[in-house]
């Protein structure tokens, strides 16, 4: 009765008209930023924090976490319309999002992820209402090695997304791995493949990898349409800019599934919206009666990737309020900005400040809310990009990019850098080599080296440690099973069927 008294103490704050204000104006600086590749959630946190010095510190944490969720909403924008991901986990929507562009269907996938993201990021603030401590608890027991496995597993579960070639999924993961070790080891000070370019030390940025694999990668493949003569046909759009019945019935469960899918994977620190939306675009491939639509517009690869991604946030909020652990980039701003109030996050906070932390959860209620009412009228006005001819088109998406990746650091060389990769993404193309699985591997290759050098430190060097906790063991299990499997189903099925031909 005490934490209900406290819920709805919660609601009386967060509706006050000053905090719907500050609700309003997070989440709707949050779909700008999350529809402008190249800044993210992080930063646009970090740029508010001057901004806030004098207020109440309720106002502002509710504005700044509402920048946080609502990133997640505008992130799918680009990454179906111009196959732009704006963020690590915007990949995976862009993968069939952007096919179903191409078909006409861009409204209705604009409107699914909408739709989908207001159903799981409803549902994933619910759960941070009820299990938020329980389920802190739980992810006390993941240490280095179980961290190392966990992100092995997401990595492994990746080759799943190479079509009929598994293999060359794997050669992309391993590559991206690779970039991924470029820059200062943080363990010895010394600089690692850098090649004397100063440039390189702090590692290749994710949004460079993903502006130039994709977004440029997509501006060679059309130059090269223009030059073997492939007319520039305007993409039409077929129905009315929503999902029709049969795809909000093939949507449902990828939702939810995707939403439990999130939560859980959001209450781990350190994992995040990527591994969450890899999972969740994996388990609805495998689900699937037509697996063969995945990478060709499947709606199911728009709503569960796009669900898990958000009910991520919510999750991520656990660990951050009960322990006082961030669990990504974004959450550490906001664990700064907690720290520069005077308020320590941790499980005294519960019973210290309930009005700040039911208001800040219950705030999370109305903004969701707020995002789709925001986002539904605008899907027919985000569509009319793509009326734009491909010779207007190509040169507006390459000043984005750049525009994306010079406003990180200022720095040209990283142009070049973004150049290189978009040559590198339009040689996948030509090689049928899945790209996904690279970028992929890029964002999570850093935080995966330093959990497995911090467990083989923690065990003396002894690779027992792997499969010492029954957590470990079950995600090392179920990464053997991701890589053998994609081997021996098509021979199993093949078996099969000429069993029955023979028959």
């Amino acid at each position: 009765m005490e934490t209900l008294t406290h819920i709805l103490n919660g609601f009386a704050v967060s509706l006050q008209p000053i905090n719907l204000w500050y609700t309003f104006i997070g989440v709707f600086l949050g779909t700008i930023i999350g529809v402008l590749p190249g800044i993210g959630p992080s930063a646009g946190i970090a740029l508010l924090i001057p901004v806030t010095y004098g207020m109440n510190p309720t106002s502002a944490l509710i504005m700044m976490a509402g920048i946080y969720y609502g990133t997640k909403y505008g992130g799918s924008t680009t990454a179906i319309l111009i196959n732009t991901p704006g963020e690590a986990a915007s990949v995976m929507t862009a993968i069939d999002g952007y096919q179903m562009a191409k078909k006409g269907r861009a409204g209705a996938a604009l409107a699914i992820s909408a739709v989908g993201s207001f159903i799981a990021g409803t549902l994933g603030v619910v759960g941070l209402t009820v299990f938020a401590v329980p389920l802190a608890s739980m992810a006390l027991k993941f240490g280095p090695a179980e961290y190392f496995a966990l992100m092995f597993f997401a990595l492994t579960a990746v080759s799943s997304l190479g079509g009929k070639s598994p293999a060359k999924a794997m050669i992309s993961t391993i590559l991206g791995l690779m970039i991924a070790t470029i820059g200062i080891d943080l363990q010895s000070g010394q600089p690692r493949y850098t090649m004397g370019i100063p440039e390189l030390q702090d590692g290749v940025g994710f949004v460079i990898a993903v502006v130039g694999l994709f977004a440029i990668a997509e501006v060679f493949s059309t130059m090269e349409d223009i030059t073997k003569g492939v007319r520039s046909e305007i993409i039409r759009l077929k129905g009315r800019l929503w999902f029709t019945r049969d795809e909000w019935e093939r949507s449902v469960a990828p939702i939810l599934r995707g939403g439990v899918i999130g939560f859980v994977i959001g209450v781990l620190p350190g994992a995040g919206g990527t591994i969450a939306a890899i999972l969740s675009y994996v388990w609805e491939k495998r689900l699937s009666r037509h697996p063969e639509e995945f990478g060709k517009g499947a709606i199911e690869g728009v709503a569960g990737p796009e669900a898990a991604n958000n009910s991520d946030t919510a999750g991520a909020m656990v660990p951050l309020l009960t322990l006082g652990i961030p669990g990504g980039g974004a959450t550490a701003v906001l664990l700064g900005a907690f720290i520069m109030y005077g308020i320590q996050p941790g499980p005294l906070l519960f019973q210290n400040r309930p009005d700040l932390v039911w208001g800040l959860v219950d705030s999370m209620y109305i903004g969701n809310i707020m995002l789709l009412i925001l986002n539904l009228p605008l899907i027919g006005l985000f569509v009319r990009l793509l009326y734009i001819p491909r010779g207007i088109l190509m040169p507006l998406i390459m000043a984005i990019s750049a525009i994306g990746v010079y406003a990180l650091n200022g720095n040209p060389v990283e142009l070049y850098i973004g150049l290189l990769f978009g040559i590198a993404g339009y040689l996948f193309r030509k090689a049928d080599i899945p790209v996904a699985p690279m970028v992929l591997s890029l964002v999570l290759g850093g935080t995966m080296e330093q959990s497995f050098r911090q467990a083989m430190t923690i065990s003396g060097g002894n690779p027992g440690i792997f499969v010492g906790s029954a957590i470990s063991v079950t995600l090392v299990a179920l990464s053997a099973l991701s890589v053998v499997l994609p081997f021996i189903l098509p021979r199993l099925k093949a078996w099969r069927d000429g069993s029955r031909d023979t028959a």
